[in-house]
């Protein structure tokens, strides 16, 4: 870990020394690409310079120890040693934690989509309270959200709904959120008052861009139709909506949000793109068994991650045995305490991996 570091920071002063060449100062492009990379690594290098700031401290302190010092002056020096040994263990594992390889997927928009499972009807509505929860989440981060498709259930619910949410970092923390989600509570259309349980599936995909997946047109099948409103009825007269079949593949993706044809078919391209990347990233990570166990949940349709209990107003997170008591504000978009807990579980198994 030390050689990466003292690597990293004789790049600093290497990137410092190139940008105060008149030549590189006189190129905006070059210039432009070396504080890109300086800035990128600045941060790293100022913990890694207090680490070895502290570190030097510490030696110094100790070698005090040896040299006849009194009672109460060998007391105060044996409470600075503990002081600095604390902040150079917080330095070393920020700093382990700052080397971990990044997920380059972390900056990107993200397209979820949302899946009544078992339950019927109330599976649908707990899908809505899903949406509904993303929802108030990213706009509590300042997030756009948009729909892309949706499929409405017979008393108000989802049957399945795809939206995008874009904004910095989106994918970063909704990403934990893919799998199966279980709620059990006394549903609207039981009149005996007895718990149901019900499941939806959530699965979170970083948006791609058109030179990450490569599609042949040819592969493409696009039909279009008009678009549909609650309860089924034409809501356009002329036909809007898109449906685009991947054909190698059989991946589909469908938009009727948007009035244009155009846009919906630019907005069903960026679901079919993420679908494929996605398709393809899951093929290398089973090629990758040991990596994928290692981390915090394998994210599979299959795998139930939480359970949202309303007669016990809890909220259970079954990858990391969190039990969280405060099911209503989650439900309002109070994720951040789940995300949190789970992330950080994340970067602690990482770490067990992680060569010193």
């Amino acid at each position: 870990m030390f050689e990466k570091l003292g690597i990293l920071e004789m790049r600093y002063e290497e990137l410092n020394q190139l940008m105060a060449q008149p030549e590189v100062a006189a190129d905006s492009e070059r210039l432009q690409s070396l504080a890109k990379e300086q800035a990128a690594i600045a941060g790293l290098v100022a913990k890694y310079r207090e680490y070895k700031k502290t570190s030097h401290t510490l030696e110094e302190t100790r070698s005090m120890l040896g040299k006849g010092l009194d009672e109460e002056m060998a007391a105060l020096v044996d409470e600075e040693l503990e002081r600095l040994k604390g902040q150079l263990d917080a330095l070393t594992q920020e700093l382990k934690l700052a080397l971990l390889p990044r997920d380059a997927n972390d900056e990107k928009d993200v397209i979820v989509e949302i899946r009544a499972g078992a339950g019927g009807d109330e599976a649908g509505l707990f899908a809505a309270d899903l949406f509904r929860m993303y929802t108030r989440y990213a706009e509590s981060k300042g997030w756009q959200v948009d729909v892309v498709d949706s499929s409405l259930s017979g008393i108000g619910g989802f049957k399945e709904i795809v939206f995008e949410v874009k904004g910095r970092g989106a994918y970063s923390r909704l990403k934990y959120e893919s799998g199966v989600h279980r709620v059990q509570r006394v549903p609207v259309t039981e009149a005996g008052g007895r718990i149901h349980t019900s499941t939806a599936t959530v699965a979170v995909l970083p948006e791609a861009e058109e030179v990450e997946v490569d599609i042949n047109p040819d592969d493409l099948k696009v039909d279009t139709f008009r678009a549909s409103g609650h309860g089924g009825q034409h809501v356009n007269k002329v036909a809007s909506a898109v449906r685009i079949t991947h054909l190698p593949t059989g991946i589909v993706a469908s938009c009727q949000d948007e009035r244009s044809q155009g846009r919906n078919r630019m907005r069903a391209m960026a679901v079919l793109r993420a679908r494929i990347l996605d398709r393809e990233q899951r093929q290398q990570e089973l090629e990758l068994a040991r990596e994928r166990r290692a981390q915090v949940g394998s994210g599979e349709r299959s795998e139930k991650i939480r359970t949202y209990n309303f007669p016990q107003g809890r909220v259970s997170d079954h990858r990391i045995g969190l039990t969280l008591h405060n099911l209503g504000s989650i439900l309002e978009g109070g994720l951040d305490s789940l995300v949190d807990a789970v992330a950080t579980e994340d970067q602690a198994k990482r770490l067990e991996e992680q060569p010193i």
